[in-house]
């Protein structure tokens, strides 16, 4: 009998319950055993889901209570020594690390592999120990167990939990601490099997990554020590193929292997001629990585002769875990009934699992109706007329060898732009958003329930904007932004006013934290049918003498922050997006906007996984890029935004998009992100995030200045400009005007330290 399983769960609740508990814990309105409370639900919750799907047993650690590395950096005992903490580490301490406290930044946070999650990166040390605590894990198995199911606890795996650290000694390598880590994670799986554990999924994702010999070779002698607790090990691998880690993977002393066979499925032949007959092989069959309805026929073909093969050592499962799509389809009412019917999220996922099991275990006459239904979906996708516009395809057809190119090199561009606008030197702005507070809530929920009209919600929103244009006057602020106090969400904003895109109501999922956003759909061929923020920034402008900038969203960042369609090359869909923009830039431009900032934080995420792949992929990413960017004049400066990327190994790329300025996250880092900027001599400007925003802590200006003369030692300081790490939409105006405050006087500091580099700025 072929068993079903699933590697983990969305981990925020249907309904974002982990969200509203987390924030009014750190507000005071509620009590640890509240939010532990709220936590035990939805694992009880995913638990129910998984077991009423008829899975084999439920993943038990795939939950945390801000993201699963942090949580292993507690259960491990390895917290950074820099905050203090000794002993077991409580919830109040593990949330210092993912936010900072008074003296210490919080941990550095960075995409997790190709994926649109961020989490904490643990922090190595020549004297980093490792100690088992006990408060983290084993009360969710026990509680697991209690409830009446069979857990499969979830672990990272000790190669893959150091591989994905930092070291924060030179001259240090964390390989060197695998031998202090692995006793611990002994101890750990003997406890498991203590508590009558049987089975344990080790994830270890690295391996789809081009590994280091000394890390692949690692392996063996990893798992042998870890196989002598005696519990069944999966060792789950995922986001790609093996490749030439197949081998080794194959050959480890684990009970079973899961691979990802929606990206490596062209793998699953040479992995069952090597995987010896004894272990047990989990297929991740059902994409967990984005919400369009698996091809169950075309599934049951390439799973039939497997479990002719294999019988009962055949496991199936979704190819990653679930907490990277929404939960549940049930609730979305709203949805087109046709699109809808094109989708699967997580429940359903598991749902297609469950017939996928009942079509090999009792044929498929057993499943008979829901293989129809899931042929007509995906027929009715495959010619649904509002997928394909034969002008979009046109256009793209027709762009010309220079269309993504601008005008002038930079120099010269540069040299328009100082006469232009005449900034000072070490030149302040922002990235783009300000605080939503709850009358800007209030005013948007008011007028998507039809209690506030058009005009209303126009005049409340260009209050909020002119709210913020003063503040920033009143601070000194030289490049100002109106604040997007009308856009709900970077993608989705403008999601909703492209063709090709559509929306749930409630597809969350967890970018990091608290922090939770609601990817689009992207269906169809994507066009702009009018002006997007034209009115708003022409708004904004007209209140101040200062440069305001326009904000959008990147091409790259539109699509990788989205469920993207599946019948054409991601790069087709990027290209739509970028002429789609390209129409925005040059109206904004010709509404009299000299600046615009076209965001691209997700450029780096889309980086494939195997570096002989990067090539293609930095190809037409940064002609996206350029393409959106590309209409304007000299004069016009473009900016754009990264955060939360390492970025060295694509500075080539990054600087053939041509940007006249890029803003990036380096406060997290100490600066240590600029010094790859600096060796690689990067040609054009540069703003390297003086505090981190996603913490409430607000640096003090002498801090901010430090940075700033750490940033002025490795970039001339006539392309340096002063700006916070990212947005400032989750935070409050009080810390948000102090903080700017103290960033406008650190630049001020900068300016009397340093020659003038511009012209003199204007009256």
């Amino acid at each position: 009998m072929a068993r079903t399983h699933a590697l983990g769960m969305p981990r925020i609740g249907a309904k974002r319950e982990l969200k509203f508990a987390l924030e009014a814990f750190w507000r005071g309105e509620i009590d640890e055993a509240a939010l532990r409370a709220t936590a035990s639900g939805i694992r009880q919750a995913n638990w129910q889901r998984q077991a009423s799907a008829g899975l084999s047993h439920v993943a038990v650690g795939d939950f945390a209570y801000y993201d699963p590395m942090l949580t292993h950096v507690a259960l491990l005992g390895c917290a950074p020594a820099r905050f203090g903490f000794a002993g077991t580490l409580g919830l109040a301490d593990y949330f210092q690390l993912a936010r900072g406290n008074a003296d210490h930044h919080a941990m550095e946070m960075t995409k997790w592999f190709d994926t649109n999650y961020h989490y904490l990166v643990p922090e190595f040390r020549p004297d980093t120990n490792f100690a088992l605590d006990e408060g983290w894990l084993f009360d969710e198995v026990a509680e697991a167990q209690t409830a009446g199911f069979t857990p499969k606890p979830v672990l990272i795996g000790p190669l893959t939990f150091l591989y994905l650290g930092k070291e924060k000694v030179a001259g240090f390598d964390r390989f060197d601490l695998l031998d202090r880590l692995l006793p611990v994670y002994g101890q750990i799986l003997a406890r498991l099997k203590a508590m009558g554990v049987e089975w344990v999924q080790i994830d270890e994702p690295i391996l789809a990554l081009d590994l280091p010999a000394t890390w692949r070779a690692a392996f063996e002698r990893a798992y042998h020590t870890l196989n002598a607790a005696g519990v069944k090990l999966l060792l789950a691998t995922y986001f790609g193929p093996l490749a030439e880690n197949l081998r080794v993977a194959t050959a480890l002393p684990v009970a079973g292997l899961h691979v990802d066979a929606v990206r490596g499925g062209a793998e699953l032949t040479q992995v069952i001629d090597w995987l010896p007959a004894t272990k047990v092989l989990s297929v991740g069959i059902v994409d967990g990585r984005n919400i369009w309805k698996t091809d169950l026929a075309a599934a049951f073909n390439r799973l039939d002769g497997l479990h002719q093969n294999l019988g009962d050592r055949l496991w199936l499962a979704p190819s990653c875990s679930l907490a990277h799509v929404p939960a549940s389809l049930a609730a979305e009412a709203a949805l087109d009934p046709e699109l809808k019917s094109w989708l699967a999220f997580a429940d359903e996922k598991l749902g297609e699992m469950q017939t996928l099991a009942r079509a090999l275990n009792a044929g498929r006459t057993a499943v008979a109706a829901a293989l129809a239904d899931n042929t007509a979906a995906l027929a009715s996708r495959r010619a649904s007329a509002r997928v394909h516009n034969p002008a979009v395809a046109a256009r793209l057809a027709n762009l010309g060898a220079t269309d993504d190119q601008r005008t002038s090199p930079f120099a010269r561009r540069q040299t328009a732009q100082r006469a232009r606008f005449r900034l000072p030197d070490f030149p302040t702005t922002t990235i783009g958003s300000f605080p939503q507070t709850p009358d800007i809530r209030a005013a948007r929920a008011a007028f998507k329930r039809g209690a506030l009209d058009a005009a209303g919600y126009q005049a409340a929103m260009q209050h909020e904007i002119e709210y913020a244009v003063r503040k920033q006057e009143a601070l000194g602020i030289d490049v100002l932004v109106h604040g997007e106090a009308e856009r709900n969400d970077m993608v989705e904003y403008f999601g909703e006013q492209l063709a090709g895109y559509a929306f749930t109501q409630f597809g969350w999922v967890q970018s990091y934290g608290s922090r939770c956003v609601k990817p689009p759909l992207i269906y169809g061929d994507v066009s702009r049918p009018q002006p997007m923020t034209v009115a708003w920034t022409r708004y904004a402008q007209s209140l101040t003498a200062r440069p305001m900038k326009g904000m959008l969203t990147g091409p790259v960042t539109m699509l990788q922050w989205a469920f993207v369609r599946d019948d054409q090359p991601r790069s087709q869909t990027a290209l739509q997006i970028a002429l789609a923009l390209r129409d925005e830039v040059t109206d904004l431009e010709a509404a009299g906007i000299g600046i615009v900032q076209i965001d691209e934080p997700a450029y780096r995420e889309g980086l494939p996984l195997r570096r002989a792949d990067w090539p293609a992929y930095l190809d037409w990413a940064s002609r996206a890029f350029r393409l959106s960017a590309s209409g304007v004049a000299d004069a016009t400066q473009i900016h754009t935004h990264m955060c939360y990327s390492e970025f060295n190994d694509i500075l080539p790329a990054i600087a053939a998009m041509d940007a006249d300025v890029i803003t990036i996250e380096t406060s997290r880092s100490d600066m240590e992100l600029l010094r790859g900027f600096g060796d690689f001599a990067y040609p054009n400007e540069i703003g390297p995030g003086v505090y981190d925003i996603h913490s409430p802590r607000v640096p003090a200006v002498a801090e901010m200045t430090r940075l700033l003369e750490k940033a002025a030692a490795v970039i001339p300081a006539r392309n340096l400009w002063v700006n916070p790490d990212c947005g400032l939409k989750t935070r409050s105006w009080p810390e948000t005007e102090t903080a700017l405050a103290n960033m406008v006087a650190a630049a001020q500091s900068l300016r009397a330290n340093h020659e003038g580099r511009r012209p003199a700025p204007r009256d």
